[in-house]
């Protein structure tokens, strides 16, 4: 066995020369460019599956224009516009006039460069409505979890429990966080109490994290439970409540008033304005001081542009829209609910969704996931497929959202136009396993050099 080898203030070159003089080797996959690198990951990531055809990243106008030449309208069941307010004539015409009033741009941090009068008043409206005390808008939803989470979990003896399907968003602020990560299994309370049980006197700050309602599954956590768990073992509590907003509660509040809940009990609320709220950014919401805290200290709010004035008005719009046609909440619930009963009525699964906003339907290989999604596409109805080229995730599954605009016809249409897909045909199976053939021979192409070296 060769001598240790101590790699610290070695360049790259002084690691090669010292493992040439070490006794163990092993093999290193050298790529000779980022280009070739990236292309072997993606065939390594699924993109084979492309070779059957590619229901990503559609240009829904065009979509819809080619599908109106053939006398079919396009029925999307992809956007996340679940109270129908994209198109509202009043945000519509609110964000055109504060476009001549305040122009498009924030321009710079707001703690640098100032802000609009209407970041703070949106600010305060959205924590009202959801029952907290103050509130932050950042420029993007994923970053809201992102930064709040490395930010806030930055202490070597500090750990962060999360749901084992959380979103990549949560995921990746756990990454970025210093702190201990542990995942539980998906909305299994009694194995996040075995966890802290064993492992909370170990650390000194715990966060757990989950989310209102879970965007792959549509089901949704315990809140009243994890509030116990919270106050018995000393902890704090984050609710991503993105899938949430204007779905779950009679108003639209959110899992807290779906479950009977005071949300001011909850420490962090994060959610989006790209859902409900038909928009973009995102916001966090908690007690006053730490959202005063986070004001000076966040990163990703402190070195971010603000959000654009016609996105808070379009925003603010909405909210105030989703507060007095009350109708959209109703509808909404009742269009996923319907979905629900009527795929169950066809045989298909739709997991443990409790049929409130989104609702998939579970296939058993990605291939047949791309075969119903291009079929259904062919009939006028997208719904791209979830498979492990668009999210790495087990259960390929065809995931609808849903929206107030929906009729009952376009809900019991794509199920009964899944139910006739035919089985996946032969050539289409060939032509993936070919595909898939071809990638493990290129995994290994000559363009990638595998070379001798020790540790």
């Amino acid at each position: 066995m060769g001598a240790a080898v101590s790699w610290r203030g070695l360049s790259y070159y002084g690691r090669q020369a010292a493992l040439d003089q070490s006794g163990i080797t092993h093999s290193v996959t050298r790529h000779k460019s980022l280009s070739d690198f990236a292309t072997r990951r993606f065939r390594l990531a699924g993109s084979a599956l492309l070779e059957l055809n590619d229901p990503f990243f559609a240009q829904l106008d065009k979509l819809r224009a080619e599908l109106s030449k053939q006398g079919k309208n396009l029925v999307s069941f992809a956007n996340y516009d679940y109270l129908g307010l994209a198109s509202h004539p009043l945000i519509k015409a609110e964000a055109k006039r504060e476009i001549d009033d305040l122009g498009i741009g924030a321009l710079a941090s707001r703690l640098v460069g100032g802000e609009r009068s209407t970041h703070k008043q949106f600010e305060a409206e959205i924590a009202k409505f959801i029952g907290m005390e103050s509130a932050l808008t950042l420029v993007s939803g994923y970053l809201a979890n992102v930064t709040t989470i490395a930010w806030l979990m930055n202490g070597k003896k500090d750990a962060i429990f999360i749901d084992e399907l959380a979103h990549n968003s949560i995921v990746s602020g756990t990454d970025a966080a210093v702190a201990e990560v542990i995942k539980f299994r998906h909305n299994d309370l009694d194995h996040l109490e075995h966890l802290l049980h064993k492992k909370r006197e170990d650390y000194r700050n715990v966060l757990i994290v989950v989310e209102g309602v879970y965007s792959m599954d549509g089901d949704t956590a315990d809140l009243p439970r994890l509030l116990d768990i919270r106050d018995r073992y000393g902890v704090w509590l984050l609710v991503d409540e993105a899938h949430s907003l204007g779905v779950l509660g009679a108003t639209g509040r959110g899992l807290a008033e779906h479950q009977g809940v005071d949300a001011g009990r909850i420490d962090l609320v994060v959610g989006t304005l790209s859902k409900s709220l038909a928009t973009c950014g995102g916001y966090v919401c908690a007690k006053k001081s730490i959202i005063d805290y986070f004001r000076f200290t966040l990163p990703g709010f402190v070195y971010s542009v603000g959000l654009s004035p016609v996105i808070l008005t379009a925003a603010r719009t909405a909210l105030r829209l989703m507060q007095e046609e009350t109708w959209r909440i109703e509808k909404l619930a009742a269009n996923a609910e319907l979905f629900r009963k009527v795929a169950h009525e066809y045989g298909f699964s739709t997991g443990p969704a409790i049929g409130r906003g989104v609702v998939p339907i579970l296939f058993d290989s990605d291939i047949e996931t791309m075969w119903a999604a291009q079929h259904l596409l062919e009939e006028g109805y997208y719904v791209p497929p979830v498979v492990r080229i668009g999210v790495p995730k087990d259960g390929p599954r065809l995931r609808f959202f849903f929206s107030a605009n929906h009729t009952e016809a376009e809900i019991r249409g794509v199920i009964h136009c899944l139910k006739q897909i035919p089985p996946v045909s032969e050539e289409a199976q060939r032509i993936v396993a070919a595909a898939m053939a071809g990638s493990v021979r290129k995994s290994v192409s000559p363009d990638i050099e595998t070379t001798s070296a020790s540790l």
